[in-house]
């Protein structure tokens, strides 16, 4: 019987067509599902009869329930390295081999900037009012030169970020539970002797850290009255990181200026939630990694994995 092969959340429709699957013509049925599932039951009603599976990210949480649920699977494929929403583990157990994908940097940073620049602007507010005969001009812009951005992580992403604000004169400092001060100055970037510090002294302040047992929460609404009341909050890493609940709390008392997010307790976020029209919000759906260049990549080493699994020997092996 020809193996069943299911490509979640294809939101734009585009696996098939930036991939070759002609190497799995005839051995491999495969089929694209273009919409979010909303419970784990639309999980396994849609994919319960697949041997394989290809993931988007994290869109499709995989937890050790869920992998119960679909004694057929043998092969999860994620995009990228690293998906914290697949239980590695369970897998093992229930005899799923997990496989990932190359992932590039410098999409996140380049959407962290949209974030940062369309904040700063007011772009949003502006642009609309040009479309919809509004007023010509109604905001005063947050200069970025002579400001100071401030990063919670300093890794490849983080270190990116801190060039960009480099070039636009802005002073750039970094904390994390890790970072040195060497570390830092490697980046030319000063690392901050506390996360207080930081969020003190900051005009910007951008997330970079994985999330983690000690990054889960690390922005609470102790910190986040720490913050300045003129400055601004971007998360493009993990929404885990800051407190939803607390963040909200602070736009709607504008005890910070504002806050850019990609990333979200629930995605999709539902209709009716406050990060979807508070004001002092540019919210997007997530789209840091979502670029034609990262997909060049995913979709055709998910069909490299699918092939070398079927030869026996799989690449990319996560866990």
């Amino acid at each position: 019987m020809t193996p069943r092969c299911a490509v979640l959340d294809d939101y734009q429709g585009v696996a098939l067509s930036l991939a070759d699957w002609s190497p799995l013509d005839g051995r491999v049925d495969v089929r694209t599902l273009r919409r979010p599932f909303g419970s784990e039951d639309e999980v396994v009603e849609a994919i319960g009869d697949c041997e394989i599976v290809v993931a988007m990210r994290e869109r499709t949480p995989f937890p050790a329930s869920l992998l119960a649920r679909l004694p057929r699977l043998r092969l999860l494929i994620t995009s990228g390295m690293r998906n914290a929403s697949i239980d590695l583990a369970a897998a093992a157990r229930h005899g799923v081999t997990v496989c990932g994908t190359a992932s590039n940097t410098e999409p996140p940073v380049e959407l962290t900037w949209a974030l940062i620049l369309g904040l700063a602007r007011n772009v949003v507010t502006e642009s609309t009012a040009m479309r919809a005969g509004g007023p010509w001009q109604s905001t005063l812009g947050a200069d970025l030169h002579g400001r100071r951005l401030g990063l919670l992580g300093l890794g490849k992403i983080g270190t990116r970020v801190a060039r960009v604000g480099q070039a636009f004169g802005m002073d750039v400092v970094a904390w994390s539970q890790n970072l040195t001060p060497e570390r830092a100055a490697e980046a030319g970037v000063r690392a901050t002797a506390t996360k207080e510090e930081l969020l003190e002294t900051s005009d910007f302040v951008s997330v970079h850290l994985v999330l983690g047992d000690r990054t889960r929460g690390l922005i609470g609404a102790p910190a986040l009255r720490r913050m300045r009341r003129t400055a601004y909050l971007i998360n493009t890493a993990r929404a885990a990181i800051v407190d939803q609940a607390a963040l909200v709390q602070a736009l709607r008392e504008e005890r910070i200026a504002g806050a850019g997010l990609d990333v979200f307790d629930q995605e999709p976020l539902p209709d009716d939630h406050p990060l979807r029209t508070l004001p002092n919000v540019l919210s997007l759906p997530h789209l840091g990694y979502v670029t034609r260049r990262n997909y060049e990549g995913y979709f055709p080493q998910a069909v490299e994995d699918i092939t070398a699994f079927l030869a026996g020997s799989p690449v990319r092996l996560l866990g």
